[in-house]
């Protein structure tokens, strides 16, 4: 027999369980008749035992009839079961009847919540039974004879329905676990996903995008003033530095993508301040830089500074070519000041159009390290401003 057809066989029995269960307490029954086997004396002695062992054919049909339903409704097929079997012992001496009313605490221990209710139960269903035979047949030890042999009867098929009821339990328990373990794996993994994204677009926004869009600006710009030599080679200076940029920042994110790595690029920080300033000079802004910053900054904030400054550089670039920007970088009352301020567009704005993602990128890194930036229209200009504390760690 293989394995498939032992896997069946088990899901039949799984099925018809109540059943098969009653057939073979059934032909427990008739056989206990036919050996002449009975319980009265064993535990108190029965009426109709005396006369004929078939007399406990009675009370067991009514407790094989109990089987059949006890799956289903264990509760009160258990204090059915109680009840065959108290008449029994009393009356009939029966065997079935007996092992019926274990097998069904058994079962309505293992099934239900509130199995001390079961236990306060089986006590009770003992000490009436002990002290009714006490009681019939004038012996005080027949109190403790039958409160031993059912207490150790009905302690068994509670202890048993308790520990399944448990094992079950812990089953549950460890499924679940196991189940909230993939789901936080499956967040994880979502997040780290989410955040290897994150970084490749801050990446593709702060770096390519404002290279590309400088070189579109610069190229825009030539194409539509008059020729002259001068001019367009400081163009095509500019668009080849661009392009040499975004080239290369496009080449490392390209190696951490096959490859892995510690990050993208390389940060900029307050240190490259100076490059962006001058950059942004090539790109037709007037720039005037104020940074009085010291180099010992963590690099969250380090980087946080600069990547304002190269935003609000580009934004000048895109929105208002050739307008006078002037930078401040301070460190007051233990917070970083950045303040960019534009004005006098001396060209119409370049026909790219935007999406807000960077402003917003920054107002998110500033939030996240205890500060805040505002963006929008001044008098004459536009100005961008932001606070983060310097204590930041890194």
């Amino acid at each position: 027999m293989g394995e498939a057809d032992i896997s069946r066989l088990r899901g039949w029995a799984r099925r018809h369980r109540g059943p098969a269960d009653a057939l073979i307490y059934l032909l427990i029954a008739v056989a206990a008749g036919a050996l002449g086997l009975t319980v009265s004396g064993a535990i108190v002695p029965s009426v109709f035992a005396a006369a004929s062992p078939w007399w406990t054919l009675i009370p067991a049909l009514a407790a094989v009839a109990i089987v059949l339903v006890r799956d289903r409704w264990p509760i009160p097929a258990l204090i059915a079961a109680t009840m065959v079997m108290a008449v029994d012992v009393f009356v009939f001496g029966g065997l079935v009847p007996l092992i019926v009313a274990v097998d069904v605490l058994y079962v309505a221990t293992r099934e239900t919540e509130r199995r001390h209710r079961i236990l306060v139960g089986v006590i009770a269903v003992v000490a009436v039974v002990a002290i009714a035979a006490g009681w019939i047949t004038g012996d005080a030890r027949a109190t403790f004879l039958v409160a031993l042999q059912l207490g150790a009867l009905g302690g068994l098929g509670y202890w048993y329905g308790t520990a399944v009821a448990q094992s079950r339990e812990l089953v549950a328990l460890h499924r679940q676990q196991a189940e909230d373990a993939r789901r936080e794996g499956e967040r994880e993994r979502d997040a780290a996903v989410q955040g290897e994204r994150d970084a490749m677009a801050r990446e593709l926004h702060d770096v390519v995008a404002g290279h590309v869009a400088a070189m579109a600006i610069r190229s825009e710009a030539a194409l539509s003033t008059p020729p002259a030599l001068d001019a367009d080679r400081a163009a095509l200076r500019a668009v080849r530095d661009s392009s040499r940029e975004a080239h290369d920042t496009l080449r490392t994110m390209i190696a951490v993508l096959r490859d892995g790595g510690a990050q993208i690029a390389a940060p900029v920080g307050v240190a490259s301040v100076d490059d962006l300033a001058q950059s942004a000079r090539r790109s037709g802004l007037e720039v005037s830089l104020e940074n009085e910053l010291d180099t010992d900054l963590s690099t969250p904030v380090d980087q946080t500074v600069a990547r304002i400054v190269q935003e609000s550089l580009a934004n000048c670039v895109r929105h208002a070519p050739g307008a006078e920007v002037r930078i401040r970088l301070v460190k007051e009352s233990g917070e970083v000041a950045v303040r960019v301020d534009s004005r006098g567009a001396s060209a119409p704005p370049a026909r790219l159009v935007g999406n807000g993602w960077g402003l917003e990128l920054l107002r998110e890194r500033a939030k996240a390290l205890g500060g805040w930036l505002e963006a929008g229209p001044r008098r004459d200009g536009w100005r961008v401003e932001a606070r983060i504390p310097a204590g930041v760690p890194g």
